[in-house]
């Protein structure tokens, strides 16, 4: 018989991370499930480790040459076997219960396409507060396409649990586009709105160095707006997309205007708008990144 939910990890280059967030996965109760592995062409010892852990803990391992990320979820989607599945992050760590907590939230909603919940951020070696981030948890119940299109109302890529057969009649993750979660989300409140956003705890989330949609350097935001932009361009035909063009890319200015003074100016006359809340932000030009509050 086939798992009830499929566990979906890319891994590329989180050898300090890999197998803490692998067996945080192997333990969960409760519900019947699978974990499937790509390794993405790793150059660090991530192959090695999962090789070994593949062989103790007996879950599906995949070693090949990097391909990028959103090629590694589709061909995760094409080996799945659930009735629901989940994607993770190869240096995040999972909760408990919360596969079994999402999977029977989707069992008792059967009109439901999928569920989000909460994250709870730690850091490199695995610290934190243990307090749930106040930005999704603003989001309980539930969120409408307007609310995320225009950023009103938050998710988070490593809370969803989604139904894998519904998932793949609307085509799986976009090539076209670098990032994968939000386009994701846009694409499913497109033809499911709301999406229900659960109170369970479903990632502690890792901030690092090397995360590339923490935004922590110009070069990433950069990436991250261009990314969302462009997904926000998909929805030119819907009546909010003019405000939703300027809105995103108010937010990509007040971005930079804390990670690269200069990289902001030079954006400016492609990023403003006349709006008042672009010009608000304005200021923060002059003001020292470290003074600043987001």
């Amino acid at each position: 018989m086939n798992p009830l939910v499929s566990v979906l990890l890319a891994s590329y280059n989180h050898e300090r991370f890999v197998e803490a967030s692998v067996r945080s996965i192997m333990a969960q109760t409760g519900v019947d499930f699978e974990l499937i592995v790509i390794d993405d062409g790793s150059k660090d010892s991530s192959p090695k480790i999962l090789e070994a852990l593949a062989k103790e803990l007996g879950f599906k391992y995949v070693h090949r040459a990097n391909k990028g990320v959103i090629a590694t979820l589709n061909e995760l989607l094409s080996l799945a076997r659930g009735k629901y599945f989940c994607t993770f992050a190869s240096d995040d760590v999972m909760p408990a219960g919360r596969l079994a907590a999402q999977s029977a939230y989707l069992e008792n909603n059967p009109n439901a396409i999928a569920c989000f919940g909460q994250i709870s951020v730690i850091d490199a070696d695995g610290n934190g507060d243990g307090k749930l981030d106040s930005r999704y948890l603003k989001s309980i119940p539930q969120v409408t396409f307007e609310q995320f299109f225009l950023g009103e109302r938050e998710l988070h890529g490593c809370s969803e649990m989604l139904r894998l057969e519904e998932f793949k009649k609307l085509g799986g993750y976009d090539e076209n586009i670098g990032q994968e979660d939000f386009p994701m989300m846009l694409k499913l409140l497109s033809v499911s709105s709301p999406l229900p956003v659960i109170e369970t705890n479903t990632c502690f989330y890792r901030i690092h160095g090397n995360n590339m949609s923490n935004a922590d350097t110009a070069e990433n935001v950069n990436w991250l707006y261009t990314n969302m932009l462009d997904t926000v361009e998909l929805y030119k035909d819907h009546p909010l997309y003019s405000k939703a063009v300027k809105l995103w890319k108010m937010r990509w200015f007040s971005a930079l205007t804390y990670k690269n003074k200069v990289e902001a100016l030079k954006r400016f006359p492609s990023l403003c708008s006349m709006t008042i809340d672009f010009w608000k932000r304005v200021p923060k030009l002059l003001v020292p990144s470290a003074f600043l509050k987001h």
